[in-house]
């Protein structure tokens, strides 16, 4: 599809306009997790390129992961706003999560393949949101530590 490069720049783009809306004080609490979370995935991804887990044609540059608009746009945005409404509340985060990784998973997977960003090649769509579900535990875990380990110390300053 030739409009893939402005679709790919929309979908990076779009989800940066609702930062307002989740307010500083959300940003500056979750970042931490959420930035967790976009190390990994880099890692994840350089591991999926090496075992062909999915194939992204399109490149931005050479030398830099497909799947870095996917991180650094909804993935960081939404994790936010997941976290923002959900920590402290682990079953509805568990459920939030598996809930919008299966739409990406079925609905929104479909759609990059049609317009030449990504396909899977040696995971399928379940294996996938197996994957999706152990990074939501990941994160989850990993704000619950800083949260024990810094926000404490942070509210007496």
């Amino acid at each position: 599809m030739k409009n893939t490069k402005f679709l790919i720049l929309l979908m990076f783009i779009l989800p940066w306009l609702s930062l307002p809306l989740i307010g500083g004080k959300t940003v500056k609490r979750f970042l931490p997790g959420a930035l967790f979370m976009c190390v990994y995935l880099m890692f994840e991804g350089m591991l999926a390129e090496k075992r062909k887990w999915w194939w992204f044609p399109y490149k931005i540059k050479p030398n830099v992961l497909g799947e870095m608009p996917l991180i650094f746009g909804p993935f960081l945005v939404g994790s936010l706003w997941v976290l923002k409404f959900t920590f402290g509340k682990f079953n509805l985060y568990l459920l939030v999560n598996i809930i919008v990784d299966a739409i990406f998973t079925y609905l929104g997977l479909d759609l990059f393949k049609k317009i030449g960003y990504v396909t899977l090649v040696r995971l399928s769509k379940f294996q996938l949101s197996l994957l999706f579900l152990v990074k939501s535990f990941f994160m989850y875990g990993f704000q619950l530590l800083y949260e024990k380990l810094f926000r404490k110390s942070l509210y007496y300053r």
